[in-house]
């Protein structure tokens, strides 16, 4: 029986990690691979058949560098952004053989009838934090390889937790705000937010974040532990708080610009205009199982698409 959850998948991640992890020798008969497709596709049917959610919704990015979040911090993502002479003005770089894979993924999910969502002008995280902001019934695991999405779990009003793929789903984790707090020294009690608020101290390059200057993982943990939120701490140092060594509150004041638009950049948007393909009940059956075998065979995704079917119909 099915568990009474909702999962929320990371659609791009999943995906570009399954591109990385199969070979590109995984092709069609026209010679298009397809290793981005079939591991999705497994991935999904793990889901299905481990976690046996009775709701799930494939969340997608339909602006993967917002406009209010580059406006924010320009460095946001740039890094990511292909030459101009390549791919045009902030197009993604992605692999050659991954983009015609992701239409084949799209196609697949619809004619199993399962949902996909996505916001105009918002990435998949904020797709992935209105939902979850909107749950007041059902348990919620976030499946995605990202950390940014840490900062979702909770235990009020319904549990959330994130089921974390960064090895594989062979060595998923599954993390909710008591196993957050114990990872990262944040408080139990507001561990997501608290998290998100780490992060913006710590930085990340790979998204662009410069964070503070001299402010690591483990001394980011504790001043948000000691002042609650990224907001207080800032004040804090503004005030020259004795609570405050001396180099930190150099430090902070240094990054007082950076640090005023962290968290428009950071934080999900939990009240993104989020729009879904169609109801998110797990169907017991393919929506349209020719156009699913028509898919399976113009593709060579038999292996993949069988256990596909075959998770949807064990499962209720």
């Amino acid at each position: 029986m099915s568990t009474g959850s909702l999962a929320l998948l990371d659609a791009a991640s999943l995906y570009f990690r399954s591109f990385y992890a199969l070979p590109d020798s995984l092709t069609a008969r026209d010679g298009t691979p397809v290793n981005a497709v079939r591991g999705f596709a497994d991935t999904v049917a793990r889901i299905l058949v481990d976690r046996r959610p009775s709701r799930l919704v494939a969340c997608l990015d339909a602006d993967w560098r917002p406009r209010f979040r580059v406006d924010a911090l320009p460095s946001y993502k740039a890094h990511r952004v292909a030459e101009e002479f390549e791919a045009g003005p902030d197009v993604e770089e992605v692999p050659d053989t991954l983009t015609p894979q992701v239409p084949i993924i799209l196609d697949l999910l619809e004619a199993l009838g399962l949902a996909t969502a996505e916001a105009a002008g918002y990435e998949a995280d904020d797709v992935i934090g209105t939902l979850t902001a909107r749950e007041n019934s059902d348990p919620v695991e976030v499946i995605t390889g990202d950390r940014d999405l840490f900062q979702l779990v909770r235990h009020e009003p319904t549990p959330v937790s994130v089921i974390y793929v960064g090895k594989g789903w062979a060595k998923a984790e599954v993390l909710g705000p008591d196993e957050l707090a114990a990872r990262y020294g944040v408080p139990a009690g507001h561990a997501g937010p608290a998290y998100a608020d780490m992060a913006m101290l710590r930085g990340d390059p790979s998204d662009g974040l410069p964070g503070v200057a001299g402010i690591g993982e483990k001394t980011a943990a504790k001043l948000i532990t000691q002042f609650g939120s990224i907001e207080a701490l800032v004040e804090a140092a503004r005030a020259e708080s004795p609570q405050l060594p001396l180099k930190t509150r150099v430090r902070l004041n240094e990054a007082a610009d950076y640090l005023a638009v962290a968290p428009t950049v950071v934080r999900v948007a939990p009240d993104a205009p989020v729009e879904l393909s169609k109801d998110d009940r797990v169907p017991s059956a393919p929506a349209d199982p020719e156009r699913v075998a028509e898919l399976a065979e113009r593709w060579n995704l038999g292996g993949s698409v069988n256990r596909l079917l075959d998770a949807l119909t064990t499962r209720a």
